[in-house]
């Protein structure tokens, strides 16, 4: 009577509940419930038996499919596939001199004969000994602009990842070296539009670290792996073998004649080379303290300075008063917290030296006089944005003040700075340079960069 302002069916509604809960309150089952609880647990065995494993007969056969029993539908086995390179695939290099005879070629070829010419013919024009000089930054910054990448410039010259690059120092014909992971060397005519502008050698068995064109003799190139350092004469065709070592990671020439090398090694030591010399043995073999070595690069100027970058560690060296061992450096360059990719003297004077580090940062410093025990100025260039920075940065040869890194920017890019930190050019083609050119070097005298990538292209950016 209470809910006589409810419908009929709410009053119907309310109804059936109140019915049901005297029906369930009847059966009274939370006292069946608690009596069932206690029988259960006086029952209770204190010990849980395990259930006994099925015996193998009764697991089911599991199925494969033919496929993956390498097995035909005829029923045939087939071979297994093996995942690693054959010996076939990767012969090793046989040790003492190699004719210049590409990989793709049995015997004597018209085609490698012209490449090697035209080498032979821009090595015997006298190289240009004018002063160096540096222009002033609008000038240089009118070249940057002019140098653009087309796809005619663009080649695979080598196999797989491109690990060191030369240019030949002649004005008049554009003359490439790339060298790979896997010990091979591609040489490349630029003005050659044909497919037969390029040849590749296989010249060592691991990863051709450095290579450079004699400054002495430029149709001498010297490639160093991490066991051999060869010498590619082409008015012998020979590929001939200056020293066999262990662990090399870079060399650079102690003078402008090309004959005595410094060399280091991932082990942190260092040897001094000269191929005057007969034998196989180093003239020096120096612990200098690092506990590894990536880069040597010889001074400009005094040529019997080098400087060193490793783990953590840079610093200059003279190589007059090098020892076998308790070497004290000249000049050490301090505040680099990770590993050192590389370390570079300014082209001219030598004054300054950029270095790049793990930390994916880009250091400029002044360096007056090498007798100074720390660089006079640090200055932190750019830094988060690089990514992976490859070998390095390297010097312009024809600008004092300016360098070339790799970015892995989008669109990717070659960026040039000033020692100031100043993004002065950032060389991209979106249409044609799609990857990262860790790998870059500049013409000493002609307004041409160039750029290798993982896949063995090179990419030439000049004036058109």
């Amino acid at each position: 009577d209470g809910h006589s302002q409810l419908s009929a069916y709410e009053r119907k509604r309310l109804k059936n509940i109140t019915e049901n809960a005297k029906f369930f309150a009847s059966l009274q089952l939370h006292e069946v419930s608690a009596r069932l609880h206690r029988l259960a647990t006086k029952r209770q065995s204190p010990a849980t038996k395990r259930a006994k494993p099925k015996k193998a007969e009764e697991e089911p056969v599991r199925r494969r499919s033919m496929r993956l029993q390498r097995v035909e539908p005829s029923g045939i086995a087939m071979p297994e596939v093996s995942t690693q390179p054959s010996a076939e695939e990767y012969p090793q290099v046989p040790a003492g001199p190699l004719p210049m005879l590409p990989e793709d070629q049995v015997g004597d070829s018209k085609l490698t004969e012209d490449l090697l010419a035209v080498w032979m013919s821009i090595s015997e024009v006298e190289a240009n000994e004018a002063e160096k000089h540096t222009p002033d930054m609008e000038r240089y910054q009118e070249n940057l602009n002019r140098m653009v990448l087309s796809e005619e410039n663009i080649r695979k010259v080598v196999k797989n990842r491109v690990c060191s690059m030369a240019i030949h120092p002649s004005e008049s014909i554009i003359f490439l070296a790339a060298g790979d992971r896997n010990g091979q060397i591609g040489l490349w005519n630029v003005d050659c539009r044909s497919e037969e502008g390029a040849h590749s050698f296989t010249v060592h068995n691991d990863s051709v670290n450095c290579m450079h064109f004699s400054p002495g003799n430029p149709a001498q190139l010297l490639s160093l792996s991490t066991d051999t350092l060869r010498c590619a004469d082409v008015t012998r065709a020979l590929f001939d073998e200056i020293y066999r070592g262990e662990q090399m990671s870079s060399f650079d020439f102690l003078g402008d004649g090309g004959s005595a090398a410094v060399v280091g090694q991932w082990t942190g030591d260092i040897l001094v080379v000269d191929r005057r010399t007969p034998g196989a043995s180093p003239e020096l073999s120096a612990d200098i303290g690092f506990t590894r070595t990536r880069t040597v690069h010889v001074h400009p100027v005094h040529k019997h300075y080098f400087m060193a970058a490793g783990s953590v560690d840079v610093a200059v060296y003279d190589v007059r008063y090098l020892k076998t061992s308790k070497n004290k450096p000249v000049s050490s360059l301090q505040g680099h917290t990770k590993s050192v990719a590389s370390a570079y003297f300014s082209p001219v004077t030598g004054h300054r030296v950029v270095t790049v580090c793990a930390d994916d940062k880009l250091r400029r410093e002044l360096v007056s006089s090498l007798k100074q025990p720390a660089p006079e100025q640090e200055d932190t260039v750019s830094s988060c944005t690089r990514g992976s920075l490859g070998s390095g940065a390297i010097w312009d040869p024809k600008q004092e003040d300016c360098f070339v890194v790799g970015s892995m920017v989008q669109p990717r890019q070659i960026e040039v700075f000033q020692d100031t930190g100043k993004l002065l050019h950032a060389f991209c083609n979106p249409d044609c340079l799609a990857s990262v050119c860790s790998i870059n070097v500049l013409h000493p005298s002609k307004n041409i960069l160039v750029g290798g990538n993982s896949s063995g292209r090179l990419h030439v950016f000049k004036e058109e």
